[in-house]
């Protein structure tokens, strides 16, 4: 049984790709890409079903956007094809921004607007189809955080909004100042991270009706490279369920155990490389069984459950 390749993240809110090209990386390998080189990616990544671009204004030192957005400028596809997403509200400390003198966070309306019209600049485009904020700020004003936020959806340069690493409670008292719902909480979650099916986040999720997306959803690469036991132990167990459905790849399987969860997860995928997208999407067409999933579980947790 295959999954959907689209979400609705929301009842009657955004839609998505069912797995989520992350812009995180693109600037880290040895040499940096060209604007066609960064279309042949987007190209690739769109032909895989992963039409949804994940980014942050931090990204690759506040430089990613635009790089992009350049790549974006030379891409041929039409942009209502594909989904903008960006974030907003961490401040760096970085040559690229001056005046920040540590780093902090920031929800008020300056900043959040102002992000957002350089996201667009940099993006080339006139809306982001979901703008996030990035991290709890413990100096958020909910009213005027909302009202910002609220602006930008009726301005029409936002199509919906939502927040990443928030906690259920922090997810409330903004919700509860917005005139619409909230759209997703970007959280941290992997076969090697687990707290968020005990910690209540996935619990939330499935009480409001919204699908939380999934940064690291492979670790960080730790599930392939890390040396300690649960590393090994996972791979093994991986590696059994992987002989048991007929997959020829692991990080697949440990995509497929997210979407296996009924809070509708969405993972959100790492890799610049078109291989190894074409490989992780092949996640849509595993379908674990409920054991299958538990002896993953376990091997992370290293005990079975209680």
């Amino acid at each position: 049984m295959s999954h959907d390749s689209r979400i609705t993240l929301t009842r009657d809110g955004v839609s998505l790709s069912r797995l989520v090209f992350g812009a995180w990386r693109l600037l880290d390998g040895p040499v940096r890409p060209d604007a066609d080189q960064v279309a042949r990616l987007i190209g690739s990544a769109v032909d895989l079903g992963l039409t949804s671009f994940d980014h942050a204004d931090i990204y690759g030192n506040y430089e990613v956007e635009a790089a992009f957005g350049a790549g974006l400028a030379c891409w041929k596809g039409k942009r209502e094809a594909i989904e903008l997403i960006s974030k907003c509200d961490i401040m760096l400390a970085s040559g690229n921004r001056p005046r920040n003198r540590l780093k902090h966070y920031d929800t008020s309306a300056d900043h959040i607007n102002a992000s957002v019209d350089r996201s667009l600049g940099n993006l080339g485009t006139d809306y982001l189809d979901l703008l996030l904020l990035h991290r709890p700020d413990p100096l958020m004003d909910a009213d005027e955080t909302a009202a910002a936020l609220a602006g930008l959806v009726k301005s029409g340069k936002v199509r919906a909004v939502g927040v990443s690493n928030f906690t259920p409670s922090q997810f409330d008292l903004l919700a509860s100042r917005l005139p619409f719902a909230l759209a997703t909480n970007q959280i941290e979650m992997s076969v090697l991270k687990t707290s968020a099916l005990t910690d209540g986040g996935l619990d939330h999720a499935q009480r409001l009706g919204y699908a939380p997306m999934v940064w690291s959803p492979l670790g960080g690469g730790s599930l392939f490279t890390g040396k300690e036991q649960r590393e090994a132990r996972v791979r093994a167990a991986l590696a059994a369920v992987a002989a048991e459905v007929g997959a020829g790849d692991l990080a697949a399987v440990a995509i497929a155990w997210l979407l296996r969860h009924p809070a509708r997860l969405v993972p959100v995928l790492g890799s610049m490389k078109p291989e190894r997208l074409a490989a992780m999407v092949k996640a849509l067409d595993i379908r674990l069984d409920r054991q299958q999933w538990f002896a993953i579980l376990e091997a992370s947790e290293g005990r079975p459950v209680a």
